[in-house]
């Protein structure tokens, strides 16, 4: 990891956070994909397991990485291989800069360290502006998806806008997909709208929260069987206490022998370690229930962590 304290470029990011107040102009780099959009992206051509430019604050995955971490360093595609999934992407288009001789940021570097990672393996899939003259736009991506309807990001929640800044975005510009895998099939270009991809990332949410409101559904008690006549009289037998409603289920207590795929997304999965025995049995039960009913990954993870944070008790 690049030393943050001696990097310019992180160093600066650091005090513009620290400013008691902003100015729009100097959000730079820090704009955030809009959620509605970025769950559209992740259901056309996800599920995203890695964001290859983002900080704890506005990562959309549990695996990025910061500017600290350098993302030009690093190698996605082995990243890739562990996570088992794609990268998402909403790069900084800040003018180039390098520390000890590496670029941190600069587009023609983001893509050409892009297309070397393609050439390694895994899918890489871009937010990008839909700057067709520009030098770094990536003729030779294997998908390129122009969205129909300009795209307004979000503001950094580290914003505080000085007097007389706006305090919310309302502009917005052009916009494209860009999709990096040398194992692509479809076409090359094509074209999608902004409205579709917030519908199909309705559609992938509410899987999520079905899916999480299921696993806390109460269990229905076992109906008392029916009052059965006295022996010695005609009056009806008093009837037994009620059973206690039945906990979820679970694995057997001495049952914690997991297929590899199970412990490989529970090891994703944070605070699960934290949690009682029972409950990370209760969520490795859970994803391996999803794994059988051929769920995607992305929706796995995202229910595991959503049951472990109520177990444990961690906001959401």
């Amino acid at each position: 990891m690049t030393d943050h304290t001696i990097n310019p470029y992180c160093a600066a990011l650091d005090a513009l956070r620290a400013d008691p107040t902003h100015k729009l102009k100097e959000v730079g780099d820090q704009w955030r994909s809009p959620e509605a959009i970025w769950w559209g992206i992740n259901a056309m051509f996800g599920p995203f397991v890695l964001d290859l430019f983002a900080d704890a604050s506005n990562a959309k995955c549990e695996a990025f990485y910061s500017a600290e971490d350098n993302a030009l360093t690093q190698d996605w595609s082995a990243r890739l291989a562990e996570l088992r999934g794609a990268a998402y992407a909403n790069p900084p288009y800040s003018r180039a800069s390098q520390h000890e001789g590496q670029y941190i940021t600069g587009m023609r570097q983001i893509m050409a360290h892009t297309l070397a990672m393609r050439e390694l393996g895994g899918r890489y899939v871009f937010l990008i502006k839909a700057a067709t003259g520009e030098v770094w736009w990536p003729e030779n991506a294997d998908h390129v998806s122009f969205i129909r309807g300009r795209i307004s990001f979000d503001l950094p929640e580290w914003y505080r806008p000085a007097p007389g800044q706006p305090s919310e975005s309302s502009a917005g510009f052009g916009a494209a997909i860009a999709v990096f895998d040398k194992t692509w099939r479809g076409e090359r270009f094509g074209y999608t709208s902004r409205d579709e991809l917030e519908e199909r990332g309705a559609v992938l949410q509410r899987q999520i929260e079905l899916a999480a409101a299921r696993l806390h559904l109460p269990v229905a008690a076992t109906p008392a069987p029916p009052a059965e006549l006295c022996a010695s009289c005609s009056h009806p037998a008093a009837p037994a206490a009620p059973a206690a409603p039945a906990a979820p289920a679970a694995p057997a207590a001495e049952n914690d022998v997991w297929p590899i795929e199970v412990n490989r997304l529970a090891g994703q999965i944070e605070h699960l370690a934290d949690l009682e025995p029972e409950h990370q049995r209760k969520v490795k039960h859970h994803i391996n229930t999803l794994l059988l009913e051929r769920a995607p990954s992305g929706v796995i993870t995202a229910t595991a962590q959503a049951l472990t944070n109520t177990f444990g008790n961690i906001p959401a």
